[in-house]
């Protein structure tokens, strides 16, 4: 299932103005201009998956209330096949499949990536990303091109990942092919809802 971008915007909108937030204060909260938060809650912009968590943070509600308008409702356990979860498109070239979407009270958030191998980036710096809390890539097919801070590694199949997630990282596919892996997003100890 893929989310309706103009519906998460709207939800976005309705919960500020519920607790009474101004575009200000969640622009602050988010690290965006006042600017890029309006241009993102009115949907005129695309809604990047640190946006979104940061959203959900300042909220205070699960990610998922915010992608889908349903409060995750499943604990001791939750089961997603291999072709399931729910979509959530972080930017060009990578797609999310949220592994566990209505498992209610996560510590974690877990990914099944693919990002694109597009040409285009190959000789540009990679975008870097911020949020809260620490991250854990497991590379499972293909290459990847990971820059932290200043910092670039070359990863392949087993190849994996952890780091501090509130520092500078991105990643990109090499070689000519799309790279596929695992990405779990464990939350700061300050955003566990």
């Amino acid at each position: 299932m893929e989310p309706n971008y103009q519906e998460v915007a709207n939800r976005i909108r309705a919960l500020r103005e519920d607790m009474g937030l101004t575009m200000q204060e969640m622009a602050d909260a988010t690290g965006r201009s006042l600017a890029e938060y309006q241009a993102q809650e009115s949907g005129a912009e695309e809604l990047s998956f640190t946006f979104l968590y940061k959203c959900a943070a300042n909220l205070g509600v699960d990610p998922i209330e915010l992608l889908t308008g349903e409060t995750p409702h499943l604990t001791g356990y939750t089961l997603t096949r291999a072709d399931e979860g729910l979509a959530v498109k972080r930017r060009s070239g990578l797609e999310y499949l949220h592994k566990a979407p209505h498992y209610r009270n996560k510590l974690c958030e877990p990914f099944y990536v693919t990002a694109d191998y597009r040409p285009e980036l190959q000789d540009k710096p990679i975008h870097l990303s911020y949020h809260a809390g620490q991250e854990l890539d497991y590379i499972l097919e293909g290459r990847m091109r990971f820059q932290y801070e200043e910092h670039t590694e070359e990863l392949g199949p087993g190849d994996m990942l952890l780091y501090d997630s509130g520092r500078g990282h991105g990643m990109i596919a090499i070689d000519g092919a799309p790279c596929k892996f695992l990405a779990v997003v464990l939350k700061a100890k300050e955003d566990i809802i």
